[in-house]
């Protein structure tokens, strides 16, 4: 990048204090993705209205239908509008599931507070190479690094997987010690996408490991760790998107008395995506069903964000227990 930006001077801050909070009073900072505006404003809104830090979460596929240029100011105006609304709250800026180090380091240079660089699918070795390559370029710039090991199924943006593969828990503190990571993001059964499952009628979403979790937990003691791929697929809003013209069938999401157990342990960052598009589409199908005649994107588009707000506000109360933190 021509003219590199430190996230300080937008207002950004990093991972480090937020984990150490959520970890010591047993609740999950939420890290939302977001593409557009709308999502945007809904996020911000929710966690300032709800008292909860909030990490807002860029995938490589939203930085390049957004803009990266446009995306910084984007992030800056969400601060400022935070600060109108009140006492503002911690917001960090994250890269989610950065790909290569060019990657990492462009989103570092152009003003983000954290980075992810998943580099799970290739052998341990390369995996650990490339996480210390991205975090000896963060650290002196006081940028925190999420790590990943481990493979979650499903698909979401650009990450695809065929099979999810568990973290061994053997591997976690070499990998630590290797890389200096900041956070890890461990697979223990959550998954990409709003499919998370293929569930035959009178099957339940099989539980998450939390015997891989304690077990990862003994072994990093007090280290940040992440769950991916944690939207809960509420079906109110899948029966909503099929109502008004969807097609959308045999979708499971992960049971959110689950994500708040996870929650209460090192689990101090839980990532949810597909749940904010599901609310989204929901909404703008109602209004197109109510309203065929409706061309105003006003008024599609701010029904979605009132619902995304209400959504985002009782992920934050009820599900990952971070609200009234600040």
């Amino acid at each position: 990048m021509a003219n590199p930006v430190s996230y300080k001077e937008l207002g950004f801050v990093n991972t480090r204090e937020m984990f150490k909070d959520a970890m010591k009073n047993g609740y999950a900072v939420p890290a939302y993705n977001f593409n557009n505006m709308e999502q945007l404003q809904a996020i911000i809104t929710a966690c300032t209205k709800s008292r909860s830090p909030v990490i807002l979460q860029v995938s490589k596929g939203a930085r390049d239908y957004a803009n990266a240029t446009l995306l910084r100011w984007m992030g800056r105006g969400a601060l400022e509008m935070m600060k109108e609304m009140g006492s503002p709250v911690p917001v960090a800026l994250h890269l989610d599931h950065g790909d290569t180090f060019e990657l990492c380091q462009s989103c570092i240079d152009a003003g983000f507070s954290s980075v992810m660089i998943d580099a799970s699918s290739k052998p341990y070795a390369e995996n650990v190479a490339l996480t210390k390559k991205v975090v000896e370029y963060a650290h002196p710039r006081d940028v925190t690094v999420e790590a990943e090991l481990g493979v979650l199924a499903g698909i979401e943006d650009e990450v695809s997987a065929e099979k999810s593969h568990y973290t061994n828990p053997a591997d976690v503190v070499d990998f630590v010690k290797k890389t200096g990571a900041d956070s890890l993001a461990i697979s223990i059964g959550t998954s990409h996408g709003a499919y998370k499952f293929k569930l035959k009628p009178g099957e339940t979403v099989p539980p998450l490991r939390f015997d891989i979790l304690k077990e990862i937990e003994k072994q990093i003691p007090g280290f940040p760790i992440v769950l991916h791929g944690s939207s809960s697929v509420p079906q109110a809003y899948i029966e909503m998107i099929n109502k008004y013209g969807g097609k959308m069938e045999g979708t499971a999401g992960i049971p959110e008395e689950q994500l708040r157990q996870a929650a209460k342990s090192a689990v101090c960052k839980i990532n949810i995506d597909s749940d904010g598009r599901l609310v989204m589409t929901a909404a703008v199908r109602k209004v197109f069903a109510e309203k065929p005649g409706e061309f105003d994107p006003r008024k599609y588009l701010g029904p979605a964000r009132e619902e995304l707000v209400k959504m985002y506000m009782d992920k934050n109360e009820r599900v990952l227990g971070s609200a009234g933190r600040y």
